[in-house]
């Protein structure tokens, strides 16, 4: 992993399968993102993507994806997310996320997502975590990498 992990994007929205919008700061607490569809009681508190997943998929279809396009609260660069594994931890502004699942079941036809865009990347790069310690994360925050042996 760089040593220069950054969040690139913080981003929220009201209604699961739908797109993200940016944020200036989102604040984190026991069951995820405040205010976000996907905060709760479950192990997909958190949704991150890197900047660098992006990007690599854009060229595919063609055309520029803005963050919380696919749907995640955080947008990375310096960081191969997929590569991480579950109990693995990353420390971001005062918070600490968890890492519980990498990649998901895409929804296909019923995700607003895909039926936008096509098709998505959130299903093999995308993480997910619960929040350990709840806290204010906004662009330009670092992140620290701990992989748990």
């Amino acid at each position: 992993m760089n040593s220069t992990c950054t969040v690139i994007s913080v981003n929220i929205s009201e209604k699961k399968g739908t797109i993200k919008t940016p944020r200036t700061t989102i604040n984190l607490n026991h069951l995820g993102v405040e205010n976000d569809a996907h905060a709760g009681d479950w192990h997909r508190q958190v949704s991150l993507l890197a900047d660098e997943s992006i990007r690599k998929f854009e060229k595919k279809l063609g055309r520029t994806m803005e963050y919380g396009e696919f749907a995640e609260n955080i947008t990375t660069q310096g960081i191969v997310l997929y590569e991480t594994h579950p109990g693995d931890v990353l420390l971001i502004g005062e918070t600490e996320l968890e890492v519980t699942q990498i990649g998901k079941k895409c929804h296909g036809d019923g995700c607003e997502i895909f039926q936008i865009v096509g098709s998505c990347v959130m299903p093999k790069e995308g993480i997910f975590c619960k929040v350990i310690k709840g806290g204010v994360i906004k662009p330009n925050d670092h992140i620290e990498y701990i992989k748990r042996s």
